[in-house]
């Protein structure tokens, strides 16, 4: 069957990221919760998000289900404010905490003409795991690559995170294509290879340590760079 759709994860694929959520940095983030009425010091600031989000996270592993930075927000606030907190401060946090946390990421040199090259013999989509449905897009935008791709479905707007077969099945949906037709690119072993294969995809995994067994050579890269090449050999 001839492959006419590619679907990419995004974070680690298209773009080099860090999954910290303390790292980058985040004083103007304290610093709006500070003037919401929060006392605590700045080092107690991150360790409560990190639990919270954490716990969050941990739900998540049980079933799939997807949270909002909404949610694990109002969860934060409420805490650290010992008070329920209005939606315009917790939309004012997530705004912040995200903008702040973008400082990790950083984008591929070279990926708009990997991306002008397989879109003259590709339908293109991405398919990620977010917690915010306007981050990806955001990011797709401001690398001038949105147009390039005819969807980009989120954990967050479908509620299931990969690998629940869901979000693969909606992303399909909305593409008006079948898993057979499609090929899936990403980063991580189970979301990206093991869930859209068990779907009927045909998936490439970029491991270019060689980390995780099991999966063909010929559908191993060591970048997303890669792809055209693999693609023409299949």
């Amino acid at each position: 069957m001839r492959r006419t759709h590619i679907l990419f994860d995004f974070f680690g694929t298209l773009v080099e990221y860090s999954a910290s959520r303390t790292e980058q940095g985040y004083d103007s983030t304290y610093a709006l919760v500070r003037r919401f009425g929060a006392s605590l010091p700045y080092e107690e600031f991150l360790g409560t998000w990190s639990r919270v989000s954490a716990a969050f996270d941990r739900l998540s592993d049980r079933d799939d289900r997807e949270f909002s930075m909404a949610q694990a927000g109002t969860a934060f606030l409420r805490e650290v404010l010992a008070r329920e907190p209005g939606p315009d401060e917790v939309e004012a946090f997530v705004t912040a905490y995200v903008g702040e946390w973008n400082a990790g990421v950083h984008y591929l040199p070279g990926l708009a003409g990997l991306v002008e090259e397989l879109s003259a013999d590709y339908r293109l989509a991405v398919v990620t795991n977010t917690h915010l449905a306007t981050l990806v897009p955001g990011h797709l935008a401001a690398m001038g690559l949105l147009e390039a791709f005819d969807a980009v479905v989120t954990s967050v707007e479908v509620g299931w995170r990969k690998p629940h077969p869901e979000i693969y099945a909606t992303a399909l949906d909305v593409l008006g294509t079948t898993a057979g037709s499609a090929v899936f690119v990403g980063d991580t072993y189970g979301p990206d290879f093991a869930g859209p294969e068990r779907c009927g995809m045909t998936a490439y995994l970029i491991d270019p340590d060689r980390r995780v067994a099991g999966v063909p050579e010929e559908r191993r890269l060591g970048s997303v760079f890669d792809l055209p090449g693999r693609l023409k050999q299949a």
